[in-house]
């Protein structure tokens, strides 16, 4: 059956349990932060939202869109299976249902799998055996969720799902430039630190926390080298807008691995490692490919202006107020979470008037 089908019920749904995801992360990691939410939101909300902050980012809100994503690609009704599984997964861990929610998450990252074995099928290329070893990461990470809750080895079995993937999609357009003698063996070191350190986690936390920092160091200085980002930046448009999404993107991954690498010596870096990686990279990125997937994966097409570029400037301003200034004064910590998630707001606000100026351009 085609997902053609399937998407008249699925599509809607998702789209409502993603907003539920995202809302209730930021909640939760704005109350993490020491924002006084409490007293705007009821308590019953968002200190469950605090406890789970890291699952609904990365598997209710990320996990799912990504999961919607592959289930178009392929063109199959069942692969919405994982997309669904993992937005109520995270409606189940919010109403206080631990154990179904990570049952939810396990289904959601074996179906992924699934998903991502068929699409190897249809076309084996680097790109998607690496989307596939993302897949694997993430079923690897909801598994540790249910052993060990949100240890370090599950959160960066989490995190190595949505680096592995990003880089897997670069990947793919590294095949519009000319190919460099070095860009196979340097991107397999590369993936090989990162693996390492998920796959160390479990027995070894501070090697693979020095790894996997390693890893990300490495995988950005290799992201910035070889992306054709670094060419589309002069170009005009939706082209310069992404290359500026992901070179910034980029330059925060490697802040990131610095930061994870001092975690492992000890410093008190973890919150800078968690979230130059998590806003930096990872929200960049979605803020750069979004005006591109959206139109294919919602069916929703958007008008490209300068407007972009406003959520994106908040989005690195308060990032560099959070982890900078914020590094040891608890008033520009919450500033910056603050700024942190109007940023996502704003850039959501964004994506709807553009999508509404469209309409009105194309009556």
């Amino acid at each position: 059956m085609r997902s053609r089908s399937a998407s008249t019920w699925a599509r809607p749904a998702l789209i409502g349990l993603v907003a539920f995801s995202l809302l209730t992360g930021l909640a939760g990691g704005l109350m993490r932060a020491g924002v006084p939410i409490i007293g705007w939101l009821p308590a019953a909300w968002v200190l469950p939202a605090a406890s789970l902050h890291a699952a609904l980012m990365v598997c209710g809100f990320l996990g799912t869109v990504i999961g919607i994503e592959r289930a178009v690609a392929l063109h199959a009704s069942w692969a919405f299976t994982a997309p669904l599984a993992s937005a109520l997964g995270a409606v189940c861990l919010m109403a206080g249902q631990a154990w179904i929610g990570m049952l939810l998450m396990v289904l959601a990252g074996a179906v992924f799998v699934l998903v991502n074995v068929f699409i190897v099928g249809r076309q084996a290329a680097r790109h998607t055996w690496l989307l596939l070893v993302s897949a694997l990461a993430w079923l690897l990470g909801n598994v540790r969720f249910m052993h060990h809750g949100l240890a370090n080895s599950t959160l960066l079995a989490w995190l190595g799902f949505l680096v592995l993937t990003i880089a897997a999609e670069r990947l793919e357009m590294t095949r519009l430039m000319r190919v460099r003698p070095w860009s196979s063996p340097s991107l397999g070191a590369c993936l090989a630190l990162l693996l390492a350190g998920i796959v160390l986690a479990e027995w070894q936390d501070q090697a693979a926390l020095l790894l996997w920092g390693l890893g990300l160091f490495a995988l950005s200085g290799w992201l910035i080298s070889f992306d054709i980002a670094r060419h589309t930046i002069r170009a005009d448009g939706l082209s310069r807008y992404m290359a500026a999404c992901l070179l910034l993107g980029y330059a925060w991954l490697g802040v990131s691995g610095l930061c994870w690498v001092g975690m492992s010596l000890g410093m008190a870096t973890r919150d800078a490692a968690l979230h130059a990686l998590g806003l930096g990279f990872i929200i960049s990125m979605v803020m750069g490919h979004a005006p591109v997937i959206l139109p294919a994966v919602a069916r929703v097409k958007l008008h490209f202006d300068m407007r972009f570029y406003l959520p994106l400037a908040l989005l690195h301003t308060s990032i560099f107020i959070r982890l900078v200034m914020g590094h040891n004064d608890a008033a520009w910590l919450v500033t910056g979470s603050t700024l942190n998630a109007i940023a996502i707001l704003v850039f959501a606000l964004t994506v709807i008037s553009a999508a509404w100026s469209w309409r009105q351009c194309h009556p």
